[in-house]
């Protein structure tokens, strides 16, 4: 297999001296092209920020991301953002829908920011396996929240990204809720060959990836 994502001695700090937090601290760690990995960790053990300095959202204080073979943070602000949009997807918590537009604007937004046309057949495949034909013309406020998320999913991968990431997707959602999502995401990911990586709280959850990366006080622990 293929690695897709690579980090190199990544560390992420807060303050000075005595008052200095190792958010992230010194993780080095491979995710092969079409795996799905859980990064587990309790609350404050340096897995959101972990995860946003995979994706392109968090500069380090020290080493490498690398993805595709390309060091994301040696780019310039204006390249790194056309990158993150051309290359990689998010799925937040909160979803993170406009409210003032409808479903189908919402899962095209992406391709519209970056002056790209929309594969109709692509996304009314993506649109057709998340089960949410049927609300394409609803407002984001009128869904409940496993269609939002749905909506969500199929904006991350409209664009066709080489790698999804995944912000506890399912902290806002019932139990079984979060089950049908998690299927529709491992589903999807192997449907689309898609690479995840999914940060959560929940055993559980962390259960149906294909690799389990354990996180405490910013260091990568245990492997499972």
């Amino acid at each position: 297999m293929s690695v897709i994502l690579e980090t190199n001695q990544l560390s992420k700090f807060y303050g000075t001296n005595k008052n200095q937090v190792k958010a992230v601290n010194n993780v080095s760690t491979k995710i092969n092209r079409g795996e799905f990995v859980a990064i587990v960790g309790k609350s404050g053990s340096g897995k959101s920020t972990l995860l946003h300095m995979l994706g392109g959202l968090d500069m380090p204080t020290e080493g490498k991301v690398l993805l595709s073979g390309n060091d994301m943070y040696q780019m310039s602000e204006d390249q790194l953002a056309i990158f993150r949009r051309r290359k990689i997807g998010f799925i937040f918590q909160a979803y993170n829908l406009v409210s003032a537009i409808n479903v189908w604007e919402n899962i095209v937004l992406p391709l519209g920011l970056d002056g790209k046309k929309v594969d109709e057949v692509y996304a009314n495949d993506i649109i057709t396996t998340l089960g949410i034909e049927n609300r394409i013309h609803n407002l984001p406020n009128t869904l409940s929240g496993g269609q939002q998320q749905r909506v969500a999913i199929a904006r991350a991968l409209i664009t066709k990204p080489e790698i999804l990431f995944a912000d506890e997707p399912t902290g806002n959602l019932d139990s079984k809720t979060s089950d049908e999502v998690i299927g529709l995401l491992k589903m999807t990911a192997k449907k689309y060959g898609q690479t995840i990586v999914m940060i959560t709280h929940d055993d559980e959850i962390a259960q149906v990836a294909d690799r389990i990366l354990i996180i405490e006080d910013g260091q990568v622990v245990d492997f499972r």
